[in-house]
């Protein structure tokens, strides 16, 4: 635990200790630190986040009393069932029993804390949710309440405002505002695709498939359900069968929804005899994939239980891992350099709960380091962070407001393989099996549109933007040649929509500019005397006054180059 980890555990602590003087009937259940905060979590414990102020206040108030956090011993029953059953499990696997005191508080803990309480002063009580006991939805629904901690007051005041922009750019929020998506309580995880939601998934997919075509990608669509057999052969019923919806027959047979592509590319792979001379493979799809979150977990597009992902699966030989690795680092670069997205690797080793053997397992982790090192970017390692069956490279990209976000992978795959008994004719006419490369770049595309719609704040690049032209005739006089521009930029295949409404300009201009469309066209008498439209961007800004042809000649490269604004 580093020393910023240390420092918000601890601050845990202040709140459990200021809660249970305010509200001495609440149960302190866990309180651990997290990326850029810390929570903790109550039974018996009925706020509003209008209490949030008092809460913190008794924080400042009781922390000038702390001194350190002692460690100390305790016996006798706990009043409190959670803590108990926390201490029932570790007395029932052996581990040590541990409990730190400040002030008047003691709670059970594991450590370590900051080394002197005087340091927790710059904190702040965030947010009220609900959350399950032990994260499951049998369990009672307790009270969590987030907050941060810094250092220093600097830090916590740039934190706050980030958080502040952070709410604005919301995608929970200007997603429904701008008709992308929709929510609807019978489909909980599960997004309504407007319209316009559709065409930036559309436009995003065929990126994708241009990209990947070039690169010699060929699409597959598979089945969306299928016999449980299927993952059992996979290994997925074994590892991953509580992720997945699961439904049975009047025939008794039990199938699965489809929670990734990866076993029905094995099938498609193994349909035919192949030789050393079809590899690369690389067998790409973007079918709708279903896993079971935990409804406490759903969280917006960043997590859901329906999704796309821009998937594919690449059968190599061993000597082509390395090319193709670089190959697809290389899409990765093109990929997220036209949103200007920075971003960096992690390198996830063997889990505890994995497939195969750990020697082939070493090796895959020795080739992905090699490749890493060579490939000039930064790189975090994460241990015991690879999938069951292979270690892969996880893409964190970073977004306008700095915040880190895990979107794309890639997996290098020993073992499914070998489960499947696929293999390939080599050159020397023996039977080897191929490994596989499992890949995504966007990742999901639900999470990756989440995460533009908050960099962008909603103003998309004018190639990804649902509408890209709005079209403004001033009065009903208007009209006419209104239509004939829109049918020109319809013909040059620009997106543009006509705004015939009994409005005043400034309000077309102002609904325009709330809608986020990168550029207005005004039309009224000169326009209409010199064939030319009155240029506008979204920012309000009055950009130019010309013929529609070079209007539509600029706007194509703009989109065609797929440029940032």
């Amino acid at each position: 635990m580093n020393d910023l980890d240390k420092l918000r555990h601890s601050t845990a602590h202040l709140l459990a200790a200021a809660v249970l003087e305010l509200y001495p009937q609440a149960k302190p259940t866990i309180g651990p630190p997290i990326e850029n905060g810390f929570y903790y979590d109550f039974d018996d414990l009925k706020i509003s986040e209008d209490d949030l102020p008092k809460i913190e206040a008794k924080m400042h108030e009781l922390v000038k009393t702390w001194d350190k956090f002692e460690l100390v011993s305790h016996s006798g029953h706990v009043q409190n069932p959670y803590k108990q059953e926390l201490i029932d499990e570790l007395e029932k696997s052996n581990q040590k029993i541990t409990y730190y005191k400040s002030g008047n508080f003691v709670d059970l803990c594991a450590g370590p804390h900051v080394d002197d309480a005087k340091k927790i002063k710059f904190f702040k009580s965030l947010k009220l949710a609900g959350a399950y006991w032990r994260g499951s939805e049998k369990n009672k629904m307790l009270t969590r309440i987030y907050g941060t901690a810094f250092f220093t007051q600097k830090e916590l005041d740039d934190h706050l405002k980030n958080l502040e922009e952070a709410e604005k750019r919301d995608h929970r929020k200007i997603g429904p505002q701008l008709g992308l998506l929709m929510f609807h309580e019978t489909a909980p995880g599960m997004p309504y695709w407007l319209p316009k939601g559709v065409t930036i998934i559309n436009e995003l997919v065929n990126f994708w498939r241009e990209e990947h075509t070039k690169r010699g990608y060929q699409e597959i669509v598979s089945p969306l359900i299928n016999k449980k057999e299927l993952y059992q052969t996979s290994g997925h019923w074994d590892h991953y069968l509580e992720n997945m919806f699961i439904c049975e027959t009047d025939e008794k047979e039990t199938y699965a929804l489809k929670p990734m592509n990866c076993p029905n590319a094995m099938i498609v792979f193994g349909s035919q005899t192949r030789s050393y001379r079809d590899l690369p493979m690389r067998l790409g799809d973007t079918d709708t994939l279903h896993r079971f979150e935990r409804s406490g977990t759903l969280n917006g597009l960043f997590r859901v239980r329906e999704f796309r992902q821009d998937d594919a699966h690449v059968f190599v030989t061993e000597d082509q891992i390395e090319e193709e690795y670089k190959n697809i680092l290389e899409i990765t670069e093109k990929f997220y350099s036209i949103f200007d997205l920075k971003y960096r690797f992690r390198l996830g080793t063997r889990p505890k709960k994995f497939m195969g053997d750990a020697k082939s397992w070493d090796k895959a982790e020795e080739t992905l380091k090699k490749i890493l090192k060579e490939s000039g970017k930064e790189y975090i390692i994460e241990d015991e962070g690879g999938a069951f069956y292979g270690p892969k490279i996880d893409i964190l990209m970073k977004d306008s407001l700095g915040r880190d976000w895990q979107t794309g992978t890639i997996q290098l795959d020993f073992q499914i393989p070998k489960k499947f008994n696929l293999l390939y004719a080599d050159s020397d006419g023996t039977q080897k099996t191929p490994v596989v490369i499992h890949r995504v770049i966007y990742g999901s595309l639900e999470r990756f549109i989440g995460i533009l719609i908050e960099h962008f704040a909603g103003a998309f690049p004018t190639w990804l933007s649902p509408i890209q032209v709005q079209i403004l005739p001033i009065a009903d006089r208007h009209l006419e040649y209104a239509k004939d521009v829109s049918l020109k930029l319809a013909m040059a295949q620009i997106r543009s929509h006509l705004d015939d409404r009994q409005e005043t300009l400034s309000s077309k201009i102002r609904d325009a500019q709330m809608q986020k469309i990168p550029y207005m066209l005004i039309i009224g008498d000169k326009e209409i005397a010199t064939k030319t439209v009155a240029e506008r961007g979204r920012s309000g800004k009055q950009l130019a006054v010309q013929p529609i042809d070079e209007f539509i000649k600029n706007i194509r490269i703009e989109i065609d180059n797929k440029t940032l604004n």
